[in-house]
């Protein structure tokens, strides 16, 4: 009998213990539904006020903070950018000087009627020049950038258009070279020289991935005096068609297809490249209106590809 009583108890202590373990644990399943409806519901409540534009002061600020750091990144890496690229293409860069033999004169003053009697006293003088040889001079400059290792330089025809003149090429190292005029375009203003040895050239772009707004650099010899000078600004226009003078010989032409810049370009740069910020050759500077307010024009670098492989065969 006391083991019978003993068995009953152990059955109904398993069955009270039992029951407690179940609703323990529906007590438990329960809390986890209602965690899921509450974190549903808080993602629902977000989700609206961003619909509706409504941040917490929380979110606003750390939004603020991360706007912040990103302009202050964008901007580090901007300038990263300019300089690497710079660094990149200026040794390919060379100042072209041109030199003519300019005649070395005297001056006299004489009497304009010679010796004739009726005018010998009348102390009247004029200057006579006279030639005593000639002097190698420098009488202009600008701006080419080289294109292959062996030494084919880019430029503006109407930089070497001069077949009296000599041309030498200034490389950013301090070299000088002598320049042969390889290849002259009377219709798209582009020329092509030759200096001798071995060199990095500049690795030429796809001009017609430009874009309006997109920052350019221009580098160059300007006014003939400053060579490798650097300049920043965006691509201005694009398709441009424009009527260029050349001062030297009065001679005009008509251009088409040329990139606006408001990157500075001066006299000198003319045949410097126009660059990316991947440092890549967009353009050929080629032009500027005087007395404007940072408007130059620059030859696509794609005008020109056909013609560098067809002359040099590269």
């Amino acid at each position: 009998m006391d083991r019978l009583r003993e068995i009953i108890a152990i059955i109904l202590l398993a069955a009270i213990l039992g029951g407690g373990a179940f609703y323990a644990f529906k007590l438990a399943n329960r809390k986890q539904v209602e965690s899921a409806q509450i974190s549903a519901l808080q993602k629902q409540v977000a989700d609206l006020q961003k619909k509706l534009g409504i941040v917490s002061a929380d979110q606003k600020t750390l939004s603020d903070t991360e706007a912040q750091n990103r302009q202050v990144i964008h901007q580090k890496s901007q300038d990263q950018l300019l300089t690497e690229a710079v660094a990149k293409v200026s040794p390919s860069v060379a100042s072209i000087v041109i030199s003519k033999e300019v005649p070395n004169l005297t001056v006299t003053y004489e009497n304009p009627f010679g010796n004739d009697p009726f005018f010998k006293n009348f102390g009247y003088q004029v200057p006579v020049y006279h030639q005593n040889g000639t002097t190698l001079k420098k009488v202009g400059a600008g701006t080419g950038f080289i294109i292959t290792s062996d030494g084919y330089i880019l430029t503006n025809r109407h930089v070497v258009n001069d077949q009296t003149a000599q041309y030498t090429a200034l490389l950013s190292d301090g070299s000088q070279k002598a320049a042969k005029v390889i290849y002259i375009d009377q219709n798209n203003d582009i020329a092509i020289v030759k200096i001798d040895g071995k060199f990095t050239p500049a690795i030429l772009g796809d001009s017609t991935s430009l874009q309006l707004g997109q920052s350019v650099i221009a580098i160059g010899n300007a006014l003939g005096e400053y060579n490798n000078s650097v300049s920043v600004g965006i691509i201005s226009g694009l398709n441009r068609t424009i009527t260029a003078s050349d001062a030297a010989n009065g001679s005009t032409e008509q251009l088409t297809g040329i990139i606006q810049t408001d990157a500075a370009i001066n006299p000198g740069n003319s045949g410097g490249p126009l660059l990316d910020l991947n440092g890549n050759v967009m353009g050929i500077n080629v032009a500027t209106v005087q007395g404007s307010n940072s408007i130059s024009f620059s030859i696509p670098i794609n005008t020109v590809k056909t013609i560098i492989k067809q002359v040099i065969g590269k």
